[in-house]
């Protein structure tokens, strides 16, 4: 699997003409199949709540909906840039979605300037996630748009 080829078929599945909910469900599921993580969501984000529009993992999230400045999402959404817990556990913005996250990675979805939405992506393990692992999921962020026309 090449990066590009990965962020070409998660774009190509935002862009079908599908329901966004059958959308998102496709493009969680390729996400996280083909980079191996353990939970991948993805969010509506309004004036006043962040939504879930699709997951794909062991577990549905914990807060299917909640206030748009709860958790690493919120401050992901006030800075309008990708926000990385690398130990959940001691990080006192995370909002517990599955149990048994150590790490979480949550990329803002930009359309016209404003955020519309989050890829948030989940690891059992502590520190998992790397430099090349933010580039990745930012790009596939960046894939996403369509999903919010």
């Amino acid at each position: 699997m090449t990066a590009a080829g990965l962020v070409e078929d998660v774009r190509h599945e935002a862009t079908t003409e599908a329901p966004a909910e059958t959308r998102a469900r496709n493009a969680a599921e390729l996400i996280r199949a083909r980079t191996g993580r353990r939970w991948v969501g993805i969010y509506r984000v309004t004036n006043d709540e962040v939504r879930n529009l699709a997951w794909s993992g062991p577990a549905a999230p914990a807060y299917p909906n909640f206030p748009i400045d709860r958790g690493l999402t919120g401050a992901a959404i006030r800075s309008r840039g990708t926000v990385l817990s690398n130990d959940v556990a001691n990080d006192p913005r995370y909002l517990t979605n599955q149990e048994t996250t150590g790490s979480e990675l949550i990329v803002p979805v930009l359309l016209d300037g404003r955020v519309v939405g989050t890829l948030d992506i989940e690891d059992a393990s502590a520190n998992a996630f790397s430099d090349d692992d933010q580039t990745l999921f930012e790009q596939l962020a960046a894939a996403l748009p369509d999903l919010y026309r």
